[in-house]
């Protein structure tokens, strides 16, 4: 994998929360820390794409003719079926 270098610019405020990330051994270096804020959007981002579709798949799925008792019973199935 490649790096690519970028220049940030931060305030001095930020920069003292880094220098605190850093000194708490949390982080080795501010590129260190900037690399895991990515990681950790790009993970937020990829589960709420997945929740905006999944919400998006209900709604087109139209109307249920079952009853909250029997979708719950589904639900839960499918949630042990998950964890097993």
């Amino acid at each position: 994998m490649a790096l690519v270098k970028k220049s940030v610019t931060v305030t001095d405020r930020q920069e003292q929360w880094i220098r605190a990330q850093i000194a708490s051994g949390e982080y080795g270096s501010d590129s260190e820390y900037v690399r895991d804020l990515i990681r950790r959007d790009q993970e937020q981002n990829s589960a709420f794409r997945a929740l905006k579709t999944a919400i998006q798949d209900g709604l087109a799925s139209g109307a249920s003719d079952k009853t909250v008792k029997e979708i719950w019973a589904e639900a839960e199935q499918r949630y042990r079926a998950r964890n097993r």
